[in-house]
């Protein structure tokens, strides 16, 4: 019986043509809240690392390199501040430095996967999910010396750090496609190597990026003596409330 018919016989009909079974099975959801849970858990994750461009991807804990774990502790710090509070501006203005020197970077990838031809597929070649896989490179030794000479030879992570990992997964995909040497050569024209004293004046946060952790540390700490402070005060003033 088609679904159309059974909500006429519902509306209209004096007499019951559709089973009590019938309509129990049209209200179940046709997505479990399982499975919804799944999917939103894995949408969340995609914002995450489109966000945060995590420099080892494959990395659950965000701790294996000095810079992940950098952000990550960030973040974890601003989750446990007063939003609107001075801690919290504080460390969204940190968080968001970092990040944007991520995008930096990847837009300058971008640009170049675009010279080169790859105007639709350049999203795609640049995305590297959680899953991503050293067993699953095709040319992983090509790839890492790829990813030594572009770091050495060229500006194009503008940083003395070691280059991100993610980008070894890019690398594997542009061999397989025979882009990589092209991909290289661009890299070195449009972003020739510059001095140090230049890299440093251009990118303060890239090499300060250790310092970090302990204006999170002193941030926090006043934070938290503030909001005592503050404690200690409301106490106060209601124990003067009590004697009069």
């Amino acid at each position: 019986m088609g679904a159309a018919f059974k909500r006429f016989c519902a509306r209209f009909c004096c007499c019951c043509c559709i089973s009590d079974d019938e309509s129990e099975e049209e209200k179940e959801p046709l997505i479990s809240p399982d499975t919804l849970e799944y999917f939103d858990r894995e949408a969340k994750k995609r914002r995450e690392q489109e966000q945060n461009l995590w420099s080892e991807p494959g990395d659950p804990s965000h701790s294996e390199r000095d810079d992940d774990r950098i952000l990550y502790n960030l973040i974890q710090n601003r989750n446990q501040t007063r939003r609107g509070s001075l801690a919290h501006r504080r460390l969204s203005v940190d968080i968001e430095g970092m990040r944007d020197l991520r995008r930096e970077v990847r837009d300058k990838w971008k640009m170049i996967l675009e010279n080169l031809g790859f105007m639709a597929e350049a999203e795609s070649l640049l995305t590297v999910s959680a899953s991503a896989s050293y067993d699953r490179m095709k040319n992983a030794s090509a790839s890492r010396t790829l990813l030594h000479t572009l770091h050495s030879e060229t500006s194009i992570f503008n940083t003395r750090e070691a280059p991100p990992e993610r980008y070894l997964f890019i690398l594997d995909r542009l061999i397989y496609l025979d882009a990589a040497e092209d991909f290289l050569a661009k890299a070195r024209r449009f972003y020739p190597k510059r001095d140090t004293d230049d890299e440093d004046e251009d990118n303060p946060l890239a090499v300060n990026l250790p310092l970090l952790l302990a204006r999170v540390n002193r941030t926090m700490n006043r934070e938290g003596s503030d909001d005592e402070d503050k404690r200690l005060d409301e106490e106060d003033g209601s124990g003067r409330e009590d004697n009069f």
